[in-house]
């Protein structure tokens, strides 16, 4: 083989190809990826405390505790996470959507203390989805409050609550969704349930109720 010749296996090297893409173009890739971990940290922190204040506020109200300030904290922290959930694609799942949830939940509980009008989605500022959760969660938390009604033997009160408990459940039976849509279907049933168990306990309230009524006065000793 002469000098300089190339085996049959070589081939001709030429210049070294250029990177198929520029470096600030995959840094800028970079850049982005960090911001949107950094905007779903920021997120899930953000509900994680919006849903313990909610625990807090519901608890405040069990209590019989003034909450003005609390509550309106609670609405605009509802607010504002439903608007970074917006921005930041797939957001509304996980922590963001458990602590919406229960932030509609104490909002509706709260109306039902005040005795003022139920709020909608569009006032407390939030979508549709976790305001249909939340109401059918608050169905339970009213059934607390019919218990408690009928452990101070006040039993109009727990009528009244009960009530309440049927209107909201048949509003919240009026909707249907697919599973990948909400969860609904769930919620709805466990409503019915707990609807069910507060009427029986209502029908053995006035059944005793009656009872104490026909009792004969105690005999003078």
């Amino acid at each position: 083989m002469r000098r300089g010749s190339r085996s049959s296996g070589e081939r001709p090297r030429g210049p070294a190809a250029a990177p198929p893409f520029p470096e600030a173009t995959l840094g800028a890739i970079e850049a982005h990826l960090a911001r949107r971990e950094a905007r779903r940290v920021a997120l899930a922190e953000s509900a994680r405390a919006l849903r313990r204040h909610a625990q807090f506020v519901m608890h405040q109200l069990h209590q019989g505790r003034p909450l003005e300030q609390a509550i309106e904290e609670l609405r605009s922290g509802a607010r504002a996470l439903t608007a970074a959930a917006r921005d930041e694609p797939g957001g509304e799942g996980g922590p963001v959507e458990a602590a919406l949830q229960e932030s509609v939940e104490a909002l509706l509980l709260a109306a039902t203390f005040r005795g003022t009008p139920f709020p909608g989605p569009d006032e407390l500022g939030v979508e549709p989805e976790p305001f249909l959760l939340g109401l059918g969660d608050v169905v339970g938390e009213l059934r607390r409050r019919v218990l408690e009604a009928l452990s101070s033997d006040d039993l109009a009160e727990a009528e009244r609550l009960a009530a309440l408990m049927d209107e909201l459940a048949r509003a919240l039976a009026r909707f249907e969704a697919p599973r990948s849509i909400v969860a609904l279907k769930p919620k709805q049933d466990q409503a019915r349930a707990i609807l069910e168990r507060t009427r029986g306990d209502l029908t053995l309230a006035r059944l005793l109720a009656r009872a104490r009524l026909r009792a004969p006065p105690p005999e003078e000793p």
